[in-house]
């Protein structure tokens, strides 16, 4: 008998902190018009000091697990997308893991920026389809503004930190009907940070590795052009037409993104969860944030056909059609 995976629970958290546009004209050369014009953002949550984004992946994994009735004990895998993991190592699931108490079982991080939670939803998807595992948690988890550049007001107005988990069990019936991942390293230069391990560290330049470096305009194409293909692609592969979504649940980075993916589709824009004006760009947590806020606001009932999508920095961009 065929194995699927269902999401049996959601959660988020976010900082207490939160910066508004107004709060940034004070200290960066910006105004409240110009970032709402261009990027819908008003507001954004950042990290204080000596939060972690083990600790707001611990508050989203939490919320998921008591939403879908599990406890920590019954996990098989812990599956965690970030960009901006406590340590190098060991991985951050690792460390939500023994927070959480599920000693034993496997946990890892994927990183694929942007696309992090996909990726991680695939991956949990692909273990509980092969039988290899029956209940999975994945998180999606960032606290990216510890890598800003304050002074670059193209940057430094975009992103937030947060993450959102949620609870995969087996299940007879199909829930997520399936994934589209896709990469290309080849753009890489439009969209990164400088700094790693083995290219190592500059300590001598201003700033080492704090700061996101992003062409911002050419990333605007690509991106749409990217979450188009990827949309008509998860559509042709499930023999469904676009008139058959009840939720466009898109990766939260830039409302005019946002808004070409649904005119490609054809949905009206009350089909379609927006949180990036309270949130910003969360990356990996952008998707599962507004994923549980659907949830818990009532919107997203149980049954609805709902289209995931992502892109972000590699280039990376994917998708997940799911029957909630």
């Amino acid at each position: 008998m065929a194995v699927f995976s269902r999401i049996a629970g959601t959660g988020s958290a976010l900082p207490a902190k939160v910066l508004t546009n107004k709060d940034l004209e004070q200290f960066v050369e910006t105004s409240d018009e110009w970032i709402a014009s261009r990027t819908g953002i008003r507001q954004r949550h950042v990290a204080s000091e000596g939060e972690t984004t083990a600790d707001l992946a611990e508050r989203a994994a939490r919320a998921a697990l008591a939403a879908a009735g599990v406890e920590p004990s019954e996990l098989d895998m812990i599956v965690l997308g970030t960009t901006t993991p406590d340590l190098i190592f060991p991985s951050t699931a690792c460390l939500v893991q023994h927070r959480l108490g599920a000693n034993g079982c496997a946990a890892f991080d994927v990183n694929a920026a942007c696309s992090g939670f996909l990726y991680a939803l695939s991956v949990g998807d692909s273990f509980i389809r092969a039988g290899n595992a029956r209940t999975v948690l994945v998180i999606g988890a960032e606290t990216l503004t510890r890598m800003l550049d304050w002074s670059d007001r193209n940057t430094c107005v975009l992103f937030g930190d947060g993450a959102g988990a949620v609870v995969l069990k087996a299940d007879a019936e199909a829930g997520i009907l399936s994934t589209h991942l896709h990469a290309d390293g080849g753009k890489k230069e439009l969209l990164y940070n400088p700094v790693g391990v083995s290219v190592g560290f500059k300590p001598e330049e201003k700033n080492a590795g704090v700061r996101v470096l992003m062409t911002g305009n050419e990333v605007f194409k690509h991106a749409v052009k990217a979450l188009d293909s990827v949309v008509d692609e998860t559509l042709a592969a499930n023999g469904l037409d676009k008139s058959d979504l009840d939720w466009l649940i898109p990766h939260q980075a830039n409302l005019r993104i946002i808004e070409a993916t649904a005119k490609r589709l054809e949905m009206s824009m009350d089909r379609v969860i927006v949180t990036v004006d309270k949130h910003g760009n969360t990356s990996a947590g952008s998707v599962p944030l507004a994923l549980d806020e659907a949830v818990r606001s009532g919107k997203v009932q149980r049954g609805q056909l709902l289209l995931l999508e992502a892109f972000g920095g590699g280039f990376t961009w994917g998708s997940a059609l799911i029957r909630y």
